[in-house]
């Protein structure tokens, strides 16, 4: 299948990907909204495999609260936080043990079970309910990334296609958005980015449709199990063809960034060290937002069961997955507990970063809320209920921040989506399951 698929259609795509979303960037101290106020961005990190629940949630409630052992990498930011207790996703019960956490998890929806030809998550995920109106104002609407390729094929223990585990964002019930994996393309794509030229986008489109044109003749050669594949692969193909529709529209207002970036920062090459891979993808989220080329992304730090080996961590041996699975052994509780703080200390390094870029009287971190956390409690239960959830940065002074807010028992997680759009200026009566607002959260 690799011989026969991948020169065809994926190599063609990538060379697709990299013109067609390949629009300018200049680095800038952010543009301002037509009210004179700076943007509001929104960006959601996806960890994999859940958290060591036990050193997760704060003894105390309110603003006086002592960070936990996995949360002290936030020692400086706690003012910056939100810690949110009892919140779950309803439409993520039963199912499996993964993949029906991760593709609801900024749905709030259920996905629809099957082995790969029908995807379909019955909704539209928060980041995209934001973009349709922060994306008027930005050259991209939103930036999807990742470390790690697309997995496909069928996880046969629960009957799920893998194409599940490694999305988040959805633009529609039937079309994940194809993430970037590779810095160095996401550095072109930004610093490409509010180019006034439409040719390019237009010639995009119609190599994508090329592109898409190849594989239906290729699938009439395929046995079945290689046409689920393709399909599986499609299907996020097609995410690209809403955004290069709009990248081929010039834009009613030209965005004018104000300073250039220097191109000599683009990183060399696609990192082959996980965790500077990951660094690189923060340090591009974190240029985005500044430069008001994007004011919404999400980023998955691996697909769902990633079993990335964290034996870079000091006192970590192992895989991630097989360690969430740690069946109460106090070794494999100790390793877990190391993997989750690194990956809250990815989440500090963020925010950090956006603290740390000045913007009018205040910062870009600020004029942003960035949502940590998973779709599962603990690795070891699958456990939908009482996520591990946080929300750093001030939303423009609409989220009360520096609070741990607990609340009843099995509260939507669709309540907080709510009140983020709200603080996002894309305010919505009801998302998914949602029962209202989520007291506390805005100032």
């Amino acid at each position: 299948m690799i011989k026969r698929h991948t020169p065809i259609a994926r190599r063609t795509l990538l060379r697709g990907m990299g013109m067609s979303l390949g629009l300018p960037w200049l680095e800038a101290m952010a543009a301002t909204t037509p009210h004179g106020a700076p943007p509001v961005r929104f960006a959601a990190l996806y960890v994999p495999n859940g958290m060591r629940e036990d050193v997760w949630t704060p003894a105390e409630t309110g603003r006086n609260f002592t960070l936990t052992p996995t949360l002290e990498p936030l020692a400086d930011l706690k003012q910056d936080l939100l810690v949110l207790t009892n919140l779950w996703n309803q439409g993520s019960v039963g199912g499996d043990g993964h993949y029906v956490k991760i593709s609801g998890w900024l749905t709030s929806t259920t996905v629809t079970k099957t082995l790969g030809v029908d995807i379909n998550c019955n909704g539209i995920s928060v980041d995209q309910v934001a973009a349709k109106v922060a994306g008027r104002h930005t050259p991209l609407a939103s930036l999807e990334l990742g470390v790690a390729p697309v997995t496909t094929g069928v996880d046969k223990n629960v009957g799920y296609t893998r194409v599940y585990g490694s999305h988040i964002a959805w633009s529609g019930p039937t079309t994940p958005l194809a993430r970037e994996v590779n810095p160095h393309l996401v550095f072109e794509r930004l610093f490409h980015a509010g180019s006034q030229n439409t040719d390019s986008a237009t010639q995009d489109r119609q190599l994508l449709d090329g592109v898409l044109d190849d594989a239906k003749q290729l699938r009439g050669k395929l046995g079945a199990a290689d046409k689920v594949r393709l399909d599986e692969y499609l299907s996020v193909v097609r995410g690209l063809e809403d955004r290069l529709s709009r990248a081929a529209r010039p834009q009613q207002t030209p965005w004018k960034p104000l300073v250039a970036l220097n191109p000599k920062d683009k990183p060399a090459a696609q990192p082959k060290d996980f965790a500077d891979h990951v660094r690189l993808m923060m340090d591009m989220i974190a240029l985005g937002f500044q430069s008001d080329t994007t004011r919404i992304a999400t980023f998955m730090f691996g697909n769902e069961v990633t079993n990335q080996n964290f034996a870079f961590v000091d006192g970590v041996k192992g895989g991630h997955h097989s360690i969430s699975h740690h069946e109460n052994n106090p070794e494999s509780l100790r390793q877990y507990l190391l993997i989750s703080r690194w990956h809250v200390a990815q989440f500090a390094y963020l925010c950090s970063k956006l603290k740390a870029m000045k913007e009018g009287e205040g910062t870009v971190l600020d004029n942003s809320a960035i949502l940590f956390g998973s779709g599962i409690r603990d690795g070891n239960k699958h456990d939908p209920h009482n996520l591990p959830l946080l929300v750093g940065g001030r939303g423009g002074g609409r989220i009360n921040s520096g609070q741990h807010l607990s609340y009843g028992k099995d509260t939507p997680l669709a309540n907080l989506y709510v009140s983020l759009l709200d603080a996002l200026g894309a305010p919505v009566e009801r998302f998914a399951d949602s029962t209202g607002p989520l007291p506390g959260v805005l100032a």
